[in-house]
């Protein structure tokens, strides 16, 4: 069987983002294969201990991507940081593969950066890696890859203002309140969770929400902390202040990483929209190739305004009016390098210093009683049921699938037990 296909009958998607499925890229031809070890989001360390705890298997599976698309290399991106993982992985690799010694800045982990400083290659607007003859993979991606069994549970780390912060195994489906008491719980009156980390999450307001695919870590926030803050800020608030405060220094755009890519992203531009121009087009256009790594948000504004909302609301006007930029790239910035931002300094700028951190994996939670398996889990169609109501299933047992016409992923039971409900998900109980 085709490794493509096995990571669709296994339901294998890009467990680091938004869940693209893995078996398209699989059937893509490049030259190079990275591996995206780079996990720069501040706090987080579930790559990290991947690669120590199966640093074998993950090379292994690294090695077969690398084959089933032709390509003539492998390239582990990891930061140098590492000494003692990177020292492991040199130990081990095949003659076709690499460790790309990264540096300690956000966000090292994004694809675009990544590709580039790796390979030298720049993927111009509108393109994908694939376009530069190259493939991402995520660290835990290929770990559910090579493990040849349907994806049933999730590596998370759970950080932050807990007890003791730590990378988790988890039945997908389990709720995010139950993932926090595996770190011992919070250590604050009022916290505030944020799923996926403090640069790109989500703020969520219903712990019972589940742990998906997709789920990469769950960061607790006191309710005052200047994070937490950010978060809770709603679009008007944004947009009033952004109106009567923004003075146009650019730091937003000098620091973005896709502008000094060569992007035609300029976020000081989009925050003359808010209020200050006739054709905000004129402006809004660029915001069509933002990231959304929020680092203009975060670091960059001296004002502390949102530059980043501001993007995401002009790419929804951009699709909403149906107008896309049509200039010419630029060359990379020759300045970039020098404006990287140290993760050191980003959780310096916001206030995480105090937190422990460091993310040890345990064991496999093995006692969960009842999971929800939302059937979007990917990117493309949703899943459909194959089972009902009152059917016993096992762990691993397929639930939910996706025609062979769509693009898409199965949805396989994460614990044995009785279908209990079906309604947007699956709820099953032990």
């Amino acid at each position: 069987m085709l490794l493509s296909d096995i990571a669709r009958k296994n339901g294998v998607v890009g467990a680091g983002g938004a869940g693209f499925p893995t078996y398209v890229k699989l059937q893509s031809s490049v030259d190079t294969v990275i591996l995206n070890a780079a996990e720069c989001e501040p706090l987080l360390h579930k790559d990290k201990e991947l690669l120590h705890a199966f640093g074998q298997q993950i090379v292994q599976g690294l090695d077969e991507v690398r084959e089933a698309v032709g390509a003539d290399r492998a390239i582990i991106g990891i930061k140098d940081k590492y000494h003692d993982i990177i020292d492991e992985l040199e130990r081990i690799i095949p003659a076709k593969m690499s460790v790309f010694h990264l540096g300690d800045f956000y966000p090292a982990g994004d694809e675009f950066v990544l590709v580039y400083d790796v390979t030298g290659r720049v993927i111009r607007p509108r393109q994908l890696p694939k376009d530069v003859n190259v493939l991402v993979q995520n660290v835990e991606t290929i770990l559910n890859l090579v493990s040849r069994k349907p994806v049933t549970h999730k590596y998370l780390t759970v950080a932050g203002a807990v007890q003791n912060p730590v990378t988790i195994d988890v039945p997908i489906g389990v709720t995010m309140r139950e993932a926090l008491e595996l770190a011992g719980g919070t250590t604050v009156d009022e916290p505030i969770l944020i799923s996926g980390g403090v640069m790109m999450g989500k703020l969520v307001t219903d712990w019972e929400t589940p742990i998906t695919k997709t789920t990469g870590g769950l960061i607790v926030v006191d309710r005052e902390h200047a994070v937490a803050r950010r978060y809770r800020a709603d679009f008007k608030t944004i947009n009033t202040i952004g109106r009567s405060a923004c003075d146009q220094c650019s730091f937003c755009t000098e620091m973005c990483p896709r502008y000094l890519l060569g992007h035609p992203i300029e976020p000081h531009k989009a925050m003359r929209t808010l209020g200050f121009v006739a054709e905000p087009f004129l402006y809004m256009q660029g915001t069509e190739f933002c990231c959304e790594c929020n680092l203009c948000t975060m670091y960059a504004c001296p004002e502390d305004l949102d530059p980043k909302n501001v993007c995401t609301q002009g790419k929804r006007e951009l699709r909403n009016i149906d107008k896309k930029w049509q200039g010419k790239p630029r060359d990379p910035h020759p300045m970039g390098n020098g404006r990287r931002i140290p993760v050191t300094s980003l959780m310096r700028k916001l206030g995480l210093k105090k937190y422990n951190n460091t993310g040890p994996l345990l064991p496999l939670m093995e006692n969960a009683t009842r999971v929800t398996l939302l059937l979007q889990q990917h990117i493309g169609a949703p899943a459909q049921p194959v089972v009902k109501v009152g059917e016993r299933v096992s762990a691993g047992q397929l639930v939910a699938d996706v025609a062979e016409d769509q693009l898409g992923c199965p949805i396989h039971a994460s614990i044995d037990g009785v279908v209990q409900s079906i309604n947007g998900s699956i709820v099953i109980e032990r």
